[in-house]
Protein backbone atom coordinates (compact mmCIF):
# COMPACT_ATOMS: atom_id res chain seq x y z
CA UNK A 1 0.00 0.00 0.00
CA UNK A 2 1.33 3.24 -1.08
CA UNK A 3 1.39 6.05 1.54
CA UNK A 4 0.38 9.62 0.01
CA UNK A 5 0.31 12.98 0.90
CA UNK A 6 -1.99 15.39 -1.19
CA UNK A 7 -0.20 18.83 -1.68
CA UNK A 8 -2.85 21.43 -3.60
CA UNK A 9 -4.04 24.70 -2.32
CA UNK A 10 -7.60 24.45 -3.49
CA UNK A 11 -9.41 22.16 -0.87
CA UNK A 12 -11.69 21.25 -3.26
CA UNK A 13 -9.27 19.27 -5.26
CA UNK A 14 -7.53 17.79 -2.45
CA UNK A 15 -10.80 16.38 -1.31
CA UNK A 16 -11.55 14.86 -4.50
CA UNK A 17 -8.11 13.58 -5.09
CA UNK A 18 -8.52 11.77 -1.42
CA UNK A 19 -12.46 10.53 -2.08
CA UNK A 20 -10.95 8.89 -5.84
CA UNK A 21 -7.60 7.30 -3.98
CA UNK A 22 -9.79 6.15 -0.79
CA UNK A 23 -11.52 3.98 -3.18
CA UNK A 24 -8.40 1.51 -4.04
CA UNK A 25 -7.23 -0.33 -1.18
CA UNK A 26 -3.44 0.12 -2.80
CA UNK A 27 -3.23 3.52 -1.64
CA UNK A 28 -3.88 5.55 1.50
CA UNK A 29 -3.91 8.99 2.17
CA UNK A 30 -1.82 10.04 5.33
CA UNK A 31 -2.08 13.95 5.35
CA UNK A 32 -2.80 16.67 3.10
CA UNK A 33 -2.13 20.15 3.06
CA UNK A 34 -2.61 23.58 1.00
CA UNK A 35 1.36 25.12 1.24
CA UNK A 36 4.65 24.23 0.25
CA UNK A 37 6.20 25.03 3.27
CA UNK A 38 3.83 22.35 5.54
CA UNK A 39 4.40 19.44 2.81
CA UNK A 40 8.01 19.69 3.49
CA UNK A 41 7.13 19.11 7.24
CA UNK A 42 4.79 16.44 6.60
CA UNK A 43 6.84 14.91 4.71
CA UNK A 44 9.86 14.89 7.00
CA UNK A 45 7.50 13.36 9.66
CA UNK A 46 5.35 11.11 7.61
CA UNK A 47 8.14 9.77 5.47
CA UNK A 48 5.47 8.88 2.53
CA UNK A 49 5.70 7.13 -0.18
CA UNK A 50 4.08 9.74 -3.03
CA UNK A 51 3.91 13.22 -2.68
CA UNK A 52 0.76 14.42 -5.46
CA UNK A 53 1.82 18.22 -5.44
CA UNK A 54 0.29 21.17 -7.84
CA UNK A 55 2.72 22.73 -9.29
CA UNK A 56 1.86 26.46 -8.99
CA UNK A 57 1.02 27.20 -5.53
CA UNK A 58 1.17 30.55 -4.12
CA UNK A 59 3.93 32.15 -3.96
CA UNK A 60 5.54 31.66 -7.26
CA UNK A 61 6.06 27.86 -8.23
CA UNK A 62 6.15 26.75 -4.89
CA UNK A 63 5.67 23.49 -5.83
CA UNK A 64 9.00 23.08 -7.36
CA UNK A 65 10.86 24.72 -5.19
CA UNK A 66 9.02 22.02 -2.32
CA UNK A 67 9.58 19.08 -4.81
CA UNK A 68 13.30 20.02 -4.74
CA UNK A 69 13.34 20.09 -0.81
CA UNK A 70 11.55 17.05 -0.15
CA UNK A 71 13.54 15.18 -2.63
CA UNK A 72 16.66 15.92 -0.66
CA UNK A 73 15.21 15.44 2.73
CA UNK A 74 13.57 12.25 2.06
CA UNK A 75 14.97 10.53 -0.79
CA UNK A 76 12.83 7.58 -0.62
CA UNK A 77 9.87 9.77 -1.07
CA UNK A 78 8.68 10.45 -5.36
CA UNK A 79 7.14 13.32 -6.25
CA UNK A 80 4.35 13.40 -8.55
CA UNK A 81 3.47 17.09 -10.25
CA UNK A 82 -0.29 18.00 -11.14
CA UNK A 83 -0.54 20.56 -13.45
CA UNK A 84 -3.24 22.18 -15.21
CA UNK A 85 -1.39 23.15 -18.31
CA UNK A 86 1.17 21.32 -20.45
CA UNK A 87 3.57 24.26 -20.22
CA UNK A 88 7.32 23.26 -20.85
CA UNK A 89 9.10 25.35 -18.92
CA UNK A 90 7.62 24.82 -15.51
CA UNK A 91 7.67 20.75 -16.31
CA UNK A 92 11.30 21.00 -17.22
CA UNK A 93 11.46 22.46 -14.03
CA UNK A 94 9.94 20.19 -12.21
CA UNK A 95 12.03 16.58 -13.49
CA UNK A 96 15.04 18.89 -12.89
CA UNK A 97 13.50 19.28 -9.39
CA UNK A 98 13.59 15.57 -9.11
CA UNK A 99 9.64 14.88 -9.85
CA UNK A 100 9.04 11.11 -10.95
CA UNK A 101 6.31 12.69 -13.55
CA UNK A 102 3.74 14.79 -13.70
CA UNK A 103 0.26 14.34 -14.37
CA UNK A 104 -2.52 17.16 -16.47
CA UNK A 105 -5.36 18.27 -14.00
CA UNK A 106 -7.83 18.05 -17.13
CA UNK A 107 -6.49 14.11 -17.67
CA UNK A 108 -9.15 12.90 -15.65
CA UNK A 109 -9.10 10.49 -12.64
CA UNK A 110 -7.25 7.54 -15.01
CA UNK A 111 -4.23 9.13 -15.24
CA UNK A 112 -3.47 10.14 -11.99
CA UNK A 113 -4.47 6.17 -11.28
CA UNK A 114 -1.96 5.28 -13.89
CA UNK A 115 0.36 7.45 -12.71
CA UNK A 116 0.48 6.09 -9.00
CA UNK A 117 0.60 2.43 -10.59
CA UNK A 118 3.86 3.59 -12.21
CA UNK A 119 5.22 4.78 -9.69
CA UNK A 120 4.18 1.47 -7.53
CA UNK A 121 6.42 -0.81 -9.75
CA UNK A 122 9.40 1.99 -9.83
CA UNK A 123 9.01 3.57 -13.50
CA UNK A 124 8.91 7.66 -13.75
CA UNK A 125 5.87 8.64 -15.97
CA UNK A 126 5.67 11.23 -18.68
CA UNK A 127 2.63 12.09 -20.65
CA UNK A 128 3.66 10.93 -24.24
CA UNK A 129 1.94 13.98 -25.60
CA UNK A 130 4.89 16.41 -24.29
CA UNK A 131 7.45 13.97 -23.39
CA UNK A 132 9.73 14.87 -26.68
CA UNK A 133 9.05 18.86 -26.20
CA UNK A 134 9.88 18.57 -22.30
CA UNK A 135 13.05 16.41 -23.31
CA UNK A 136 14.06 18.75 -26.14
CA UNK A 137 14.21 21.14 -23.56
CA UNK A 138 16.21 19.51 -20.71
CA UNK A 139 18.57 19.30 -23.67
CA UNK A 140 18.97 22.33 -24.74
CA UNK A 141 19.47 23.74 -21.19
CA UNK A 142 22.10 21.49 -20.49
CA UNK A 143 23.77 23.05 -23.75
CA UNK A 144 23.17 26.44 -22.75
CA UNK A 145 24.76 26.56 -19.54
CA UNK A 146 28.26 28.35 -19.18
CA UNK A 147 31.36 26.50 -19.99
CA UNK A 148 33.11 26.98 -16.44
CA UNK A 149 36.65 26.40 -18.08
CA UNK A 150 35.80 28.44 -21.72
CA UNK A 151 38.39 31.31 -20.35
CA UNK A 152 41.35 29.33 -19.91
CA UNK A 153 43.67 28.11 -22.61
CA UNK A 154 44.17 24.07 -23.16
CA UNK A 155 47.63 24.82 -21.06
CA UNK A 156 46.32 26.38 -18.54
CA UNK A 157 43.13 23.60 -18.27
CA UNK A 158 46.15 20.83 -18.07
CA UNK A 159 47.88 22.66 -15.21
CA UNK A 160 44.65 23.28 -13.41
CA UNK A 161 43.33 19.26 -13.86
CA UNK A 162 47.00 18.19 -12.22
CA UNK A 163 46.39 21.18 -9.40
CA UNK A 164 43.03 19.34 -8.66
CA UNK A 165 45.02 16.55 -8.33
CA UNK A 166 47.09 17.52 -5.96
CA UNK A 167 50.08 18.20 -7.94
CA UNK A 168 53.24 20.45 -6.78
CA UNK A 169 54.15 23.09 -9.31
CA UNK A 170 57.27 21.30 -9.54
CA UNK A 171 55.52 17.90 -10.31
CA UNK A 172 53.24 19.78 -12.37
CA UNK A 173 56.63 21.12 -14.60
CA UNK A 174 57.77 17.69 -14.94
CA UNK A 175 54.66 16.39 -16.07
CA UNK A 176 53.83 18.84 -18.44
CA UNK A 177 57.91 19.47 -19.30
CA UNK A 178 58.18 23.21 -18.52
CA UNK A 179 60.18 25.53 -16.13
CA UNK A 180 59.18 26.13 -12.99
CA UNK A 181 58.64 29.75 -13.48
CA UNK A 182 56.22 28.91 -16.64
CA UNK A 183 54.20 26.78 -14.24
CA UNK A 184 53.97 29.87 -11.82
CA UNK A 185 53.26 32.10 -14.59
CA UNK A 186 50.62 30.21 -15.60
CA UNK A 187 48.88 29.44 -12.16
CA UNK A 188 48.84 33.56 -11.61
CA UNK A 189 46.74 33.66 -14.92
CA UNK A 190 44.59 31.16 -13.70
CA UNK A 191 43.82 32.19 -10.70
CA UNK A 192 43.12 35.61 -12.18
CA UNK A 193 40.66 33.89 -14.52
CA UNK A 194 38.97 32.32 -12.22
CA UNK A 195 38.84 34.69 -9.79
CA UNK A 196 39.92 33.00 -6.89
CA UNK A 197 42.58 34.22 -4.34
CA UNK A 198 44.99 31.10 -4.49
CA UNK A 199 45.39 27.48 -5.45
CA UNK A 200 43.48 26.12 -2.93
CA UNK A 201 40.41 27.68 -4.22
CA UNK A 202 41.35 27.44 -7.48
CA UNK A 203 41.69 23.10 -6.74
CA UNK A 204 38.08 23.63 -4.98
CA UNK A 205 36.80 25.63 -8.27
CA UNK A 206 38.32 22.83 -10.58
CA UNK A 207 36.90 19.80 -8.85
CA UNK A 208 33.27 21.24 -8.23
CA UNK A 209 32.92 22.42 -11.88
CA UNK A 210 34.07 18.41 -12.83
CA UNK A 211 37.38 18.98 -14.96
CA UNK A 212 38.32 15.57 -14.41
CA UNK A 213 35.13 14.93 -16.64
CA UNK A 214 35.40 18.34 -18.89
CA UNK A 215 36.51 18.53 -22.61
CA UNK A 216 39.82 21.07 -22.86
CA UNK A 217 38.58 24.58 -24.28
CA UNK A 218 39.09 24.01 -28.02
Amino acid sequence: MLKIILVDDHEVVRLGLRMLLEQSTEFRVIAETGTAAEAIRLCEMHQPDVVVMDIRMPPGNSGIEACRTIVERCPQTRVIMLTSYAEDELIADAIQSGAVGYVLKQGGTGALMRALEAVQKGDALLDTEITGRVLHMLRRREQAKPDPFKDLTKREFDILRLLAEGKSNGEIARILILSDKTVRNHISIILDKLNVANRVEAATYAVTHHIHTSPPPR
